[in-house]
């Protein structure tokens, strides 16, 4: 809100007294249509059609029921009626709403009543001139000074300066017919949306039933009902603040025949195919996409650390957590290949009794078709790894500077044998010169083995490094 009243205040440079008189009020009631697009960043685009009587000539209009958190220098109208004759010639965003410190602030130096109560329920009225409202209230009652006096205190009047919700006061030439459309649209704050996923693993984590889910928040200021709405997904750029300028056009929104999903610029637009109220301060969600059978890959990640190639260390950590991770493509021969907006993923698999239980969950980015997801469930508790620096040396072997060595022992306490992706990340030049497992060079800074770990077994990678810092 502050930010929003700095930003009118530099548009227009005038407050709302400087209206002669309160203009007609175009209300909610005069509401014939909006739409609403919410973008993943706390952003939405409004547009909202209402029907509004105008003078001949120039006349105030005040527009009320818009956003709190509004961002003036983004307001745009125009006539759907007639835009030719129609013109902005000022505006203004109200944004000081009434609230009692606000109310007690338009009354310094004025008369007031001071109302107390006795314990007999006697209410007892004096007059009093409001001095100050700094840090506490101070009176002036005949010839002494009150600070913080008990009681109620009754105004004779509410200042016409003080609006109940946030308004756009308007004033406009009309060349035009007197009964018109008028769409307005404008930026605000408090509305977004992220996708949420629910994951049910099969029992043997080959499969996976996907459900996706929009949750949608406003926490905008005000109410769209029936609303027609639109989200897009991917993050789009924001100019740094600047020097506001006053919008007075804007392009129309089309109306959503279905629900789809398209290409829209550089991001995904996603259109509901039904209109809906978004309510101040709700959350709510709508379905986005459902996928049976998806196939799955259960990967176990050890990952290592570019510091133990630099000096000598020796042990380097027991029961080693080995992370577990599904990998799933996002493909149509998957049954997906869809663009899968950001969101949280929770995973469930289903116990002996048949209830589903968590697993984990894991943060999704912006997915395109045709890529693959990699999802973090958690910690294996069976699996675990020691990891042991068994040497470490320099030498003068051009371009190396140390040679080290390692041996990692990884523990499968379960029932069957799984295998264990290591990534091993190595700083600087480097080579392997021996190890136990074939090794690969997974890129110009990692190192990788696939070790398979037997059933209730062990299994124990050497292996020596030649690096150059």
């Amino acid at each position: 809100m502050r930010c929003a009243a700095a930003a009118a205040g530099a548009i227009l440079g005038l407050g709302s007294a400087g209206w002669t008189a309160a203009p007609p009020a175009v209300t909610l009631a005069a509401r014939t249509d909006v739409a609403v697009t919410v973008y993943n960043q706390d952003l939405a685009l409004v547009k909202d059609t209402r029907d509004v009587s105008l003078a001949s000539g120039e006349s105030a209009v005040r527009f009320e029921d818009v956003a709190a958190r509004i961002e003036p220098a983004s307001v745009a109208i125009r006539s759907l009626t007639d835009p030719a004759h129609l013109a902005v010639v000022e505006q203004n965003y109200v944004f000081d709403l009434i609230s009692p410190a606000k109310l007690l602030e338009k009354y310094v130096g004025r008369e007031v009543e001071l109302v107390e109560t006795d314990e007999q329920l006697h209410a007892r009225t004096t007059k009093a001139v409001l001095l100050a409202t700094n840090d506490g209230y101070v009176y002036r009652v005949g010839d002494r000074i009150a600070i913080n006096p008990a009681g109620r205190v009754v105004l004779p009047e509410l200042p016409e300066e003080l609006y109940a919700r946030p308004t756009l006061l308007w004033r406009l030439a009309n060349d035009g017919p007197a009964r018109q459309k008028i769409e307005v649209s404008y930026l605000t704050g408090g509305l977004s949306w992220t996708a949420d996923y629910v994951l049910l693993v099969s029992a043997d984590d080959a499969r996976g039933d996907l459900t996706g889910w929009v949750t949608l928040t406003n926490r905008s200021g005000a109410r769209y009902d029936d609303a027609s709405l639109k989200l897009v997904a991917g993050r789009i750029n924001r100019a740094a603040p600047g020097p506001p300028q006053l919008a007075l056009e804007a392009k129309r929104a089309r109306a959503a025949p279905q629900l789809a999903e398209e290409a829209f610029f550089e991001y995904h637009l996603y259109s509901l195919d039904r209109r809906t109220t978004l309510a101040d301060n709700e959350t709510k969600q709508m379905r986005l996409l459902a996928a049976d059978g998806i196939g799955l890959a259960k990967r176990y990640l050890l990952v290592g650390q570019p510091a133990w190639y630099r000096s000598r260390l020796g042990d380097l950590g027991r029961n080693l957590p080995v992370g577990v991770f599904l990998e799933l493509g996002n493909t149509a021969a998957n049954h997906l290949g869809l663009p899968l907006p950001a969101g949280t993923v929770r995973l469930y698999k289903r116990d002996r009794s048949g209830a589903e239980q968590l697993v984990g969950e894991d943060r999704l980015a912006h997915t395109p078709k045709d890529e693959t997801v990699t999802l973090k469930a958690g910690d294996a508790f069976d699996v675990v790894a020691t990891r042991t620096q068994t040497d470490w040396r320099t030498i003068d072997l051009k371009p190396y500077d140390a040679e080290a060595a390692f041996q990692v022992s990884i523990r499968n306490h379960k029932p069957e044998p799984v295998t264990v992706t290591m990534r091993e990340p190595v700083g600087g030049q480097w080579e392997v010169v021996e190890s136990s497992l074939p090794a690969v060079r997974v890129d110009a800074g990692t190192l990788g083995f696939d070790v398979p770990v037997p059933a209730a077994g062990e299994t124990v990678v050497r292996y020596r490094v030649r690096v150059a810092f």
